[in-house]
């Protein structure tokens, strides 16, 4: 018996909805991680985009656990000596309010051309509204 190998015509690709109000950012981000790498569905293949589309609402409404508010350092390097900058989640939330959330969905996905890939499928937005409903998007229970 031969294993199965979806065709990239075979793909069927739906866009999702998921309301991180009051949800802990990391679990909303283990999900979005999933529903865009395809897991969820019965002919996931790990080197290929099988996944659905997805867009996270109120992403500055997601809760944060322990002292992570105040605590919870993001890092980056300009990559000239000396060029490390570092930023706390809550002067994050209010300079760039959607980073934390990608940041924290692009890492959960493989750290090569295919999780770049993916990551241009997810869709992050502060508020309740999305410019999505063109593409008739389903609403995500994380239950």
């Amino acid at each position: 018996m031969k294993t199965y190998v979806p065709k990239r015509d075979e793909i069927n690709r739906k866009w999702v909805v998921i309301d991180a109000e009051g949800k802990v950012l990391g679990k909303v981000a283990v999900e979005a991680a999933r529903l865009l790498r395809g897991k969820h569905k019965p002919e996931f293949t790990p080197y290929l985009e099988c996944g659905d589309y997805v867009i996270i609402v109120n992403a500055v409404k997601a809760r944060i656990t322990g002292n992570k508010f105040t605590d919870k350092k993001y890092y980056r390097h300009s990559g000239y000596p000396g060029g490390i900058r570092e930023i706390t989640y809550d002067k994050m939330l209010v300079k760039h309010p959607t980073r934390a959330m990608t940041l924290a969905v692009t890492g959960m996905l493989p750290h090569n051309r295919l999780g770049r890939s993916l990551a241009r499928h997810l869709r992050v937005y502060a508020g309740p509204d999305h410019p999505h409903s063109a593409q008739l998007p389903e609403a995500h229970s994380m239950d």
